[in-house]
């Protein structure tokens, strides 16, 4: 007899403003607690120190991670000029030095070398895995991980507030970018040092702060909070499907759309024959599984059992 699983069953995501101090993972299990649920899992680390959106998957909502990964991020972030530290933001020990203080138009001016796609190494202090370790487990171990320099994607970046010793910045950009390596980075082309003092993310793709909460508000309002499964599915196509075609791909099963009718059912969802595209196949509305099409064959990547 199969083991029944600890916690109720509840599909969905929770936008949480995570609060500063608390790691992503505390965070997680805090949120799965409140809401007694059976699985959960988060679309994108926050450092203790930052604030702001933790999207948070429910149930068959974690079989959608990847999609709000990939969605753009917005951060507020301050730069603190004349030190540089070991993590890179305020929570490390001091590693460098330097008196020059960047004036508002020299920083302007080195903006644009940082937007777009750029090279950016990641912190020392960073959950990337080298050989199958932890950088961070590496750094808190006195050893030197050897991080590569890798692309990532910058959209804008905005000076917003310069106060002397300190620099507020808006940035929007891609998966994967360390708002501490570009805090770093800027500060080092400017022929100074710094490090991030402050941080707050406030969107992820459809998640912002305008629909998130605060853990205190989500043990008052519960499970009124969840919000859909398909909420970080609304840049892929919806592929309508009968009845037989679900039950099929429900059981790992592929569909031909091959008659005429079919053909202009993917052309009405937007989906181009000729062009491999993923999609979210729905039964009378309702989202059944992430598929791949591909010609006129559709196949399921992952099932949801909603």
């Amino acid at each position: 007899m199969a083991r029944r699983k600890k916690g109720e069953k509840i599909d969905g995501w929770i936008c949480l403003d995570k609060p500063a101090g608390m790691t992503s993972t505390q965070a997680l299990g805090k949120v799965r607690w409140l809401l007694n649920a059976q699985k959960a899992g988060h679309g994108g680390t926050l450092d203790p120190l930052a604030t702001g959106i933790l999207p948070i998957a429910l149930g068959e909502a974690t079989k959608t991670i990847p999609y709000c990964q990939d969605h753009l991020k917005a951060y507020t972030f301050e730069i603190v000029w004349g030190e540089e530290r070991s993590t890179d933001d305020a929570e490390g020990e001091v590693t460098a030095t330097s008196p020059v203080r960047p004036g508002e138009n020299a920083i302007r001016d080195i903006l644009p070398q940082f937007t777009g796609e750029i090279m950016q190494v990641p912190p020392r202090f960073s959950a990337i895995k080298i050989d199958g370790r932890r950088a961070y487990d590496m750094a808190r171990d006195g050893e030197e991980p050897e991080l590569l320099s890798r692309p990532v994607y910058i959209k804008s970046i905005e000076l917003c507030k310069n106060v002397s010793k300190n620099t507020t910045f808006k940035c929007l950009c891609g998966k994967g970018t360390y708002m501490r390596s570009l805090g770093r980075d800027i500060a080092r082309a400017l022929g100074t040092v710094g490090h991030i003092a402050s941080l707050r993310r406030e969107m992820v793709g459809p998640f912002t702060l305008e629909n998130a909460i605060s853990l205190a508000k989500l043990e008052e309002t519960g499970h009124s909070a969840v919000l859909p499964v398909e909420t970080v599915l609304g840049d892929i196509p919806a592929l309508a499907l009968n009845e037989r075609e679900a039950a099929r791909l429900k059981s790992g099963q592929r569909v031909s759309f091959i008659a005429r009718p079919d053909m202009e059912r993917l052309h009405r969802a937007g989906i181009d024959a000729e062009q491999p595209v993923a999609a979210l196949a729905l039964l009378n509305g309702k989202p059944i599984a992430l598929v791949d099409v591909d010609g006129v064959e559709v196949s399921p990547r992952r099932v949801l059992n909603l």
